[in-house]
């Protein structure tokens, strides 16, 4: 993820896309409500949404680990 970290252009692309890619699994399975296909779709768009927040939240993350 160091790569992302160091250009940010690439970073706001990358979570651009992730989070429109889990939005639209998100309402397109949410039409398919009572079918096991939307409900796959609706907890793919969910992990993809989960993607781009840990995009996001890459580099405020504390490296260090604390040693007791």
């Amino acid at each position: 993820m160091k790569f992302i970290n160091e250009n940010p252009v690439l970073r706001v692309a990358s979570i651009l896309v992730c989070f429109l890619a889990g939005v639209i699994l998100v309402f397109t399975g949410w039409n398919q409500t009572g079918d096991l296909g939307g409900l796959i779709q609706m907890l793919i768009g969910v992990a993809v949404l989960l993607l781009a927040l840990a995009i996001y939240n890459e580099p405020y993350s504390d490296k260090r680990k604390n040693k007791k």
